[in-house]
């Protein structure tokens, strides 16, 4: 069944993609939640009309997530935390906590734009890939540190 989505869902597609998905998965999850719609033409057709007006916006929203794509770069975020013997984190560090310490740094990111390849419960150094947009995204590296 082809569906059009209503808003990016993950590991399946970005809002206003036309995707293939099993009839039970659009029929029972993504239709009753909001989250896509059926892609008959006429759906089609609307969907069309509202990415060709959508465009010039895109545009405009492409070229801010490239800006601050290019002032992240390379970027350094250190995070403190609680730690115990060995290093250990009480709790760990999620992308709340990411989405702050970038806020206090001046740049306004979505927390649920960011995607951390780990869980980070000790102490050290990794990397966590902020997706500004469907075809930008920029790796961020985290300094954690005791407090």
């Amino acid at each position: 069944m082809k569906v059009i989505l209503k808003q990016d869902v993950k590991s399946l597609g970005f809002k206003d993609d036309v995707v293939a998905v099993k009839n039970g998965y659009a029929n029972n999850y993504l239709i009753p939640k909001g989250m896509a719609a059926v892609a008959n033409p006429s759906n089609v057709k609307v969907l069309e009309e509202n990415l060709r007006q959508a465009a010039f916006k895109q545009e405009k929203i492409k070229l801010d997530a490239d800006k601050i794509a290019g002032k992240l770069n390379g970027f350094t975020l250190k995070l403190g935390a609680k730690a115990g013997a060995n290093d250990k984190i009480f709790g760990s560090i999620t992308s709340l906590q990411i989405s702050q310490a970038l806020k206090n740094e001046g740049f306004e990111v979505d927390r649920r734009k960011i995607v951390l390849d780990q869980d980070i419960k000790v102490l050290g150094n990794y990397t966590a890939t902020i997706n500004l947009h469907r075809e930008i995204s920029v790796q961020v590296n985290l300094e954690v540190v005791a407090e």
